[in-house]
């Protein structure tokens, strides 16, 4: 693999830290600017909203520029939106510097995974995506829990300020470690990149990429009351085993990469399947601590198997122009948040239970089955057999072929 992705992994890495440190710093943000624990959470709440409307917005902005530049760009702009963040004099500016953060997140994943691809041989693909996005992982296990501690002891202003320094380090990666023939200018333009988005295949895949990961923050998003509720675990010990949840979800990442360079389809359908058995078997799990933490690896291993076959198979169907259908599908995800989130707190005020929300992850995954289940489908009806192979019929469904022999 080139050292080129390293750059992208850097880049990541920051991204995944500003997103989910805030949820560690709400407390100290709350005293600090006198407002109350909800108020707070609207930062988390404005960093999505960004990321919704920055990754469309941003990458078709952006259609006609070599992609190098792109990726320089927009960790420039992550760079101002945490330093503006760590200066910010009240709670209104932090909320804007907080949305100005998260523009250009789901842009530079999606325009990043198109550089990626565009680095290795066809079969690699998948794995290139997965190193991309192991920063994000990582940044579960190593950048959150550095940057929460450090915002404890040193004022939340100065997490972000190191957040920034990591921009400015991915940055620098970027200038230096990818060349700039191997991120031109896109042929297709902004024209192309809407065409293609127009398929009913692409957006198939990221409906699938909704629910699907729908289903892991149905589950994720109320982790705390299950371990602690459930479980028996002390509030203390929430911060280590999310970590776990890292460390599965670097596992799941890989595997996940490798496996989908072979089969992607099959792939997906196992890391759904296997999300769904995870997710039932949580009210059993989370009886005994062990096990509690047990299923909380599991579930990042089931979830993340499923991330890189999601974002390859998108860029596929849009491959006239990748980098628009590529950054919506982090909006994609995103969206999947709010609404796993929301779907996994109306059981919770259900009084179902309180692993009640792994539940409604659990059928949530099976509605990602039965969508990604319609969309293959879709694209075997596209494909017409021929002697000893399989002819495309429409031009805008690539490597049809490939797919349905993997599937």
């Amino acid at each position: 693999m080139p050292l080129a992705l390293l750059a992208l992994a850097v880049g990541a890495f920051g991204l995944g830290t500003t997103e989910f440190v805030m949820m560690g710093l709400l407390p100290d943000v709350a005293d600090d600017l006198h407002i109350s624990i909800p108020a707070a959470g609207h930062l988390v709440s404005a960093y999505a909203l960004g990321v919704v409307i920055g990754a469309p917005l941003l990458a078709a902005l952006t259609a006609r520029l070599p992609r190098r530049r792109v990726l320089i760009s927009l960790m420039a702009l992550f760079v101002a939106g945490n330093a503006l963040s760590a200066l910010a004099p009240g709670y209104d500016s932090l909320l804007a510097a907080r949305f100005l953060s998260g523009l250009p997140h789901g842009a530079f994943f999606g325009v990043g995974a198109v550089v990626a691809t565009g680095l290795v041989a066809p079969e690699r693909k998948a794995r290139s995506v997965s190193l991309m996005f192991m920063g994000l992982t990582v940044a579960n296990i190593a950048g959150v829990p550095v940057a929460t501690l450090m915002g404890q002891h040193l004022g939340w202003r100065a997490t972000f300020l190191g957040v920034s320094l990591i921009g400015v380090a991915a940055m620098a990666a970027v200038f230096f470690l990818i060349h700039p023939t191997h991120a031109p200018a896109p042929a297709s333009g902004l024209r192309g990149e809407i065409t293609a988005l127009r398929s009913l295949p692409v957006w198939l895949a990221l409906a699938t990429t909704v629910v699907g990961f729908a289903a892991l923050f149905s589950a994720y998003s109320y982790i705390t009351p299950m371990l602690t509720g459930a479980a028996g675990y002390a509030g203390s010990d929430v911060t280590l085993l999310l970590a776990l949840f890292g460390v599965g979800a670097t596992i799941g990442n890989l595997v996940g990469g490798r496996l989908a360079d072979h089969a992607m389809r099959g792939t997906l359908f196992g890391g759904l399947a296997s999300m769904v058995a995870v997710l039932l078997l949580f009210p059993v799990l989370m009886r005994t601590e062990w096990s509690a933490a047990l299923a909380v690896v599991l579930l990042g291993v089931a979830a993340f198997v499923t991330g890189s076959p999601l974002q390859l198979m998108v860029m596929e169907r849009a491959s006239a122009g990748p980098s628009l259908a590529s950054s919506a599908n982090q909006a994609a995800f995103n969206l999947a948040n709010a609404g796993g989130a929301w779907i996994g707190g109306v059981a919770l005020a259900a009084d179902f239970g309180v692993t009640s929300p792994a539940i409604a992850g659990a059928a949530l995954a099976v509605l990602g089955l039965g969508v990604a289940s319609v969309a293959y489908a879709v694209d075997r009806r596209r494909v017409v057999p021929a002697p000893g192979r399989e002819r495309v019929i429409a031009s805008h469904v690539p490597e049809a072929t490939d797919l349905a022999h993997s599937s």
